[in-house]
């Protein structure tokens, strides 16, 4: 039998793919025998290469700067880690109200678990105390106390590409003795379960038998020290739970309870508005909360707290249980990595307007833990004459600044902050301070004349509050910046570098303030937003609910926020000591 065999696309094939191989196969069927030919090579220019590693982004800290940061940035671009010694998010403006039962722990609260598991990329979350940033090897050094290594300590470290500090801050005692051992704090939803505890046991210990009217008085006599608005809240949030449920509940106590707030300032809420000040000063008194201003506490034993006047001189006050709320200071790993930096004679860490660490180019720090150093204008006067006077004829035109002017402002914020305090239309106004008629292009002014013009612009610069607000605008910030940063390298689209060549890989950061609020007990708040913008009484009271159930990080816990205020409305706050 004859068999013929012929070739066609379908028998003989060449294939061409980057990263395959291709065959081309001959085959003869003739007189029963059968020939084949095979050959197979490969294209080593389309063989498949393995993508580079991501690189290491270690993020420490589960706080509003943390959780903002980790839930802005793509994860798909690092290989993430997460290390903090909570593993959920707290939504600390309302600890005030866990402290007497009006919100419960569990409603402000979201697990970080929860929060990542949304994202792209993996995520590794290890919950751990961060104890030393070792910067020269970078990588951390980490203890867990749930758990055990394989040497039995707990201990483990994780290298870094890229290391993201928002470990946020302790409460500062300024070493007044007594005050870690006798006094309550507010930064934590533990401190605030512990209060609440606190309060109801001092009602149950007032209530016990064969007890003296003078030792009654001393355990329902509550302290605040500090005027700020965390003891504000707090005294605000305590008078209404006696008020409206525990004078109910211990009726022959009601006589007897007192709430003291001790500010070591002449006012409180001095970053309000003076309209809002007075009026919590005012309203505080007619609830009989005794605002003592000008005193400065000196030291806490288990039963008294002794302060001190300049006019009434050394006071003794006994308490039943004392809060302390008078601002925050730096964590010892902080301090550490500060020596390490050559950052140690400073008080908090200091980065740059891109919230780089300064001093390390691959570490970058926000929220409580760090404050921006903001570059003066005066430090880098001749620099910035160098970059405008292009024609280095060692005087500037009105054109050559108007040249450089939109990257002057966006560098150095405190002008346009200048501007808006003199009232000075534009550029051109500040420039006619030095004498010079700067709205002719063609005017010239030297270096001395510059100088004299932008002389009081420093005194613009402001260091920005340790607030939420702050550190979750900061948060967001740097995450678009890691969204970025490969796309940003190439093509910049930040301002002028004025002490180098090119252009900033970012845009500095930017606050924007949206505003603040008071709550003041008894259905009132004190609202201050932008614009100048007062707002105090129940109508403030509804905005300061529906802003803080908007700005829950779930639905989950805007849900449960939200029913626990409208379980107290119908059935007042509980008063079981758990």
């Amino acid at each position: 039998m004859r068999f013929t065999a012929f070739f066609s696309e379908q028998a003989a094939r060449v294939v061409r793919s980057p990263g395959i191989y291709k065959f081309a196969v001959l085959v003869a069927v003739s007189g029963g025998g059968i020939v084949a030919y095979a050959d197979a090579t490969s294209n080593p220019a389309s063989e498949y290469t393995e993508a580079a590693p991501k690189k290491k982004l270690v993020v420490l800290g589960t706080g509003w700067a943390g959780t903002s940061f980790l839930r802005n940035v793509d994860t798909s671009l690092y290989d993430v880690r997460i290390v903090s010694p909570r593993n959920y998010f707290t939504f600390t403006p309302l600890l005030p109200s866990v402290t007497c039962g009006t919100v419960e722990p569990r409603s402000i609260v979201e697990p970080i678990r929860n929060i990542m598991k949304k994202k792209t990329g993996p995520v590794s979350f290890s919950e751990a105390e961060c104890y030393k940033i070792d910067h020269a090897n970078q990588k951390i050094l980490c203890r867990s106390d749930i758990g055990t290594n394989m040497d039995g300590n707990g201990e483990f470290q994780l290298d870094y590409d890229y290391l993201v500090v928002a470990l946020g801050a302790r409460s500062n005692t300024f070493n007044t003795p007594g005050v870690p051992e006798h006094c309550h704090f507010l930064k934590e939803v533990e401190d605030a379960q512990r209060i609440r505890r606190s309060v109801v046991n001092c009602f149950e210990r007032a209530n016990l038998p064969n007890l003296s009217e003078e030792e009654k008085k001393r355990n329902l006599h509550f302290v605040i020290i500090g005027g700020g608005p965390t003891g504000v809240e707090f005294s605000a949030e305590l008078h209404d739970f006696v008020k409206d449920d525990l004078s109910k509940l211990y009726p022959s106590t009601q006589e007897l309870f007192k709430i003291s707030l001790i500010e070591a300032g002449e006012h409180i809420l001095t970053m309000f508005d003076k309209r809002i000040t007075q009026f919590a000063e005012d309203k505080f008194r007619r609830d009989g909360i005794d605002v003592k201003t000008n005193f400065k506490v000196v030291s806490v034993s288990d039963k008294a707290i002794t302060m001190t006047n300049s006019s009434s001189g050394e006071v003794k006050v006994p308490y039943g249980m004392a809060v302390w709320s008078t601002g925050i200071g730096t964590r010892p790993i902080i301090f550490d990595f500060m020596k390490q930096i050559g950052q140690g004679d400073r008080r908090v860490l200091a980065t740059d307007e891109w919230l780089r660490v300064i001093g390390c180019d691959n570490v970058y720090a926000l929220g409580d833990c760090a404050t921006i150093a903001q570059r003066k204008v005066m430090e880098d006067i001749s620099s910035i004459f160098k970059v405008a006077d292009k024609d280095n004829s060692g005087t500037l035109t009105g054109k050559e600044i108007k040249d450089v002017l939109d990257d002057i402002i966006e560098r150095y914020p405190q002008v346009a902050l200048f501007l808006k305090t003199k009232q000075l239309s534009d550029f051109s106004d500040l420039l006619k301070l030095s004498g010079g008629d700067a709205a002719k292009e063609s005017a010239e002014l030297d270096i001395e004349g510059f100088k004299k013009a932008l002389a009081q612009v420093d005194s613009q610069v402001k260091m920005l509050p340790a607030t939420a607000q702050v550190a979750a605008q900061e948060g967001q910030y740097l995450a678009r910046c890691f969204n970025r940063m490969k796309i940003c390298e190439e093509h910049p689209e930040g301002p002028l570098r004025i002490r180098g060549s090119g252009r900033h890989r970012f845009k500095p950061f930017r606050y924007r303030h949206l505003g603040q609020f008071a709550p003041l007990g008894g259905e009132q708040t004190a609202a201050q937003l932008p614009g100048d913008w007062i707002s105090i009484g129940q109508s403030s009271q509804w905005l300061w609910y529906s802003v803080y159930a908007s700005k829950q990080v779930s639905w989950r816990t805007r849900f449960l926020v939200v029913s626990d205020w409208m379980r107290r409305f119908v059935f007042g706050r509980d008063s079981s000591c758990i």
